[in-house]
């Protein structure tokens, strides 16, 4: 890639770079680490990364206190995250307002993977990294994943490795860049800078990293909690094809996109985490009063592989396995995604887009029959339909205790409805990649399945 920039300088997207993505997903036998290495590598990570995590009460955890007045949970140095309440409103859907804890991180946090050119293909630079949360310890993450919190030392711990190239990536180098948002339902308006930069030969992979070609990572994503949320939703911005013809045009997307992030009337306020209504406070707990939703509980952490040793810290931990389905289909040969325009209350604006099904089926037990029917419809669609990916996984590790979901792809027949239900459209692989390419369309959970079904559809 040519260094040269600057006004007058005429410059245009690299033609080959799509090309030496799809070659690189080809090889899924590895070119720089064959599967044998890469098994033993990761296992080795895996025996040498302990980490102890064990349940505590509130009282006891080191540099986290609630504060007086608002009882929201807080570090000591003010950075890193708090957890407060938020009250919610909306004007459609069986529950219109309700409160909750929400996590607030104003930061934006950095995923980076790095690409290097290893024998003419490209290879990019993953990492064993275990996290408190993480419901199996070690899992395969981007070259870089830190808070801003991190990467400017507030802990006093050991640097983040390979994070010059990433503040200091020169324009020609990037392969991609964007804000994307994190989970909805538990952040609010939380944001981290998506990266994927090209790296030279003189970038060598360290102890706790390897170089594994796209094909590779892509295998792995089959594996139960094997890459984790991270490394998916960087994995899910790389550049793909450019988009052809689908049932929708680009701008028919846009508009319907547009139509929907404006015509939700969606008003959030920022409360006290003290006196929630329909929420609890005990010694080792904060907990919704029907037993239902999530609970905020604090962890003691001793770590061998960390930027620091030890430490405390709040995780919010899901009740229930998640259920997070795409349903795909054929037009005319051409496989479309079929994504829904969803609420919740921490998106900067009020939809982003979301797989055909996404939820706890425990949390809608007390909603009307059609509320609950899309969770029993992925149950029927897996065991009649061709399901292209079925794979357990697990969310970002450094906020969520075991926070599990089954991620599934199904492939429909010609019988499965055309028509479009209300909130939902159908859209094409190209299409999510391009829309990828910009901010707050598609969430986290859809992100993660566009990795997947990359995978899958070749």
């Amino acid at each position: 890639m040519p260094p040269t920039t600057g006004p007058g300088v005429l410059r245009q997207e690299d033609p080959r770079l799509t090309e030496r993505l799809a070659q690189s997903a080809r090889a899924v036998d590895g070119v720089a680490t064959g599967a044998e290495e890469f098994a033993k590598w990761f296992a080795d990570r895996c025996a040498s990364q302990s980490q102890d995590v064990t349940p505590i009460p509130f009282r006891s955890m080191r540099n986290w206190t609630f504060a007086s007045g608002t009882g929201n949970l807080v570090h000591d140095s003010g950075r890193f995250f708090t957890v407060a309440g938020l009250d919610v409103r909306v004007d459609r859907g069986p529950v219109r307002e309700w409160s909750q804890p929400i996590i607030l991180q104003q930061e934006i946090g950095l995923l980076g993977i790095a690409v290097r050119e290893i024998d003419g293909v490209l290879h990019l630079l993953m990492q064993a990294k275990t996290e408190p949360g993480n419901p199996n310890g070690v899992q395969l993450s981007p070259t870089v994943q830190a808070t801003k919190s991190n990467y400017t030392g507030v802990h006093r711990g050991r640097g983040v490795p390979y994070i010059e190239h990433f503040r200091d990536a020169e324009p020609h180098r990037v392969v991609a860049d964007v804000l994307q948002s994190e989970h909805g339902a538990w952040f609010y308006r939380k944001r981290n800078r998506n990266m994927v930069i090209e790296v030279g030969p003189e970038v060598e992979a360290g102890e706790d990293f390897c170089w594994l070609t796209l094909g590779q990572v892509q295998e792995q994503l089959r594996i139960d909690h094997r890459v984790n949320m991270d490394a998916r939703t960087v994995l899910s911005c790389l550049p793909g094809a450019e988009p052809a013809g689908g049932v929708h045009t680009g701008t028919e997307l846009l508009n319907w996109i547009t139509t929907h992030q404006a015509m939700p009337d969606v008003e959030t306020e920022v409360v006290g985490l003290a006196g929630l209504p329909g929420w609890r406070r005990t010694e080792d707990a904060v907990s919704h009063e029907s037993g239902a939703f999530f609970s905020v509980r604090a962890v003691d952490v001793v770590a061998n592989s960390r930027e620091v040793s030890g430490w405390s810290q709040p995780l919010i931990e899901p009740h229930g396995l998640g259920v997070v389905s795409l349903v795909v289909k054929r037009f005319d040969g051409v496989l479309h995604a079929l994504l829904r325009a969803r609420i919740e209350p921490g998106y900067i604006d009020a939809i982003e887009l979301a797989p055909t099904v996404q939820g706890t089926p425990e949390n809608y037990a007390g909603l009307p029959d059609e509320e609950r029917q899309p969770f029993a419809d992925v149950e029927r669609h897996l065991a009649q339909d061709t399901v292209l990916f079925d794979a357990e996984m697990s969310e970002e590790g450094g906020r969520f205790y075991h926070s599990r979901s089954r991620y599934t792809i199904v492939e429909v027949g010609a019988d499965y409805p055309d028509q479009e239900p209300p909130g939902f459209r159908w859209v094409t692989v190209p299409q999510l990649s391009w829309l990828l390419q910009h901010r707050h369309y598609l969430n986290v959970q859809a992100r993660s399945l566009v990795a997947c079904l990359r995978a899958v559809a070749g």
